[in-house]
């Protein structure tokens, strides 16, 4: 089911089967999609890499994933764009920027615990009921259901992987991923987002320690070989052309940082590629 606005927005409610899977791989411009399994053993490619999900999962995507469906139980999907919601204007609400939208390389994948259920049916259940209703307070009551399910998501996904208590900290990560997310192709050190944030590489060092075992330099690593991978995967542009839009003005120094990331060169990983379309 779908809401459409008299000024642009958007957002999409349904559930879905291998019958009518092909809204996946629809896309929608400035859009932001949610998936929460119903069913165990759904495999999804998503930016080339296969993915397994089981049931109560849900994991969050944006326009820029590239998603192929492969085997499909049954997914609820939710899908809005910008004018609907913009979760970037309303972070201040819902705490979700850097962390399940617009966060660095790492696909947000969270786990509905059986305490928790009850919430996300039944919110599922009012979404569904609301989006079918014709009134003028349709959309007041469909962003404020939205803004619900993004504050449970946001809240769960913070405890699951173990974010810090203190409120300053948790901010300056989001931040930080956020800001990976805009400037990877052309700011490739801690430095520069250290700078941005007003903090010394050393504090965002020991705020990352304190809660993950990847380090701020590898968020910007791995975000470049998200994209690079991308890249070679579905578009025809050459090589030197994409270490160009990533930021390197030498091929040589970016074959040498992917080779040492992906274990093969840029060449080899485009030839595997080809290898396995034919």
């Amino acid at each position: 089911m779908k809401f459409t606005g008299h000024t642009q927005e958007y957002i999409y409610l349904n559930t879905i089967t291998s019958q009518n899977c092909s809204v996946l791989q629809e896309s929608i411009e400035s859009s932001l999609t949610i998936l929460w399994f119903q069913s165990n053993k759904n495999i999804i490619s998503i930016d080339g890499k296969e993915e397994v999900f089981t049931q109560n999962q849900i994991v969050f995507l944006t326009e820029f994933h590239k998603v192929i469906p492969k085997k499909i139980g049954t997914i609820r999907v939710l899908r809005f764009n910008r004018p609907f919601y913009c979760v970037l204007d309303h972070d201040s609400e819902v705490g979700c920027k850097g962390i399940l939208f617009f966060g660095a390389a790492q696909l947000p994948v969270i786990q509905i615990p059986e305490a928790e259920l009850t919430k996300f049916n039944t919110l599922w259940e009012m979404f569904m009921i609301e989006i079918q209703s014709d009134d003028k307070l349709q959309i007041d009551m469909l962003q404020i259901m939205l803004k619900r399910y993004l504050i449970l998501c946001a809240r769960l996904y913070k405890a699951q992987k173990k974010y810090p208590e203190k409120e300053q900290e948790i901010n300056i990560l989001r931040e930080y991923n956020f800001l990976v997310e805009q400037h990877f192709k052309d700011k490739h050190s801690v430095a520069q987002y250290a700078e941005l944030l007003h903090k010394s590489p050393k504090t965002l060092s020991n705020i990352f320690s304190r809660f993950d075992s990847k380090t701020p330099l590898q968020y910007i690593q791995e975000r470049i070989m998200l994209e690079a991978r991308r890249l070679l995967h579905y578009t025809e542009k050459p090589i030197k052309e994409i270490s160009y839009d990533l930021g390197y003005d030498d091929i040589q120094a970016f074959s040498r940082f992917f080779k040492k990331q992906e274990g093969i060169s840029p060449s080899e990983f485009k030839k595997l590629l080809n290898n396995k379309a034919v």
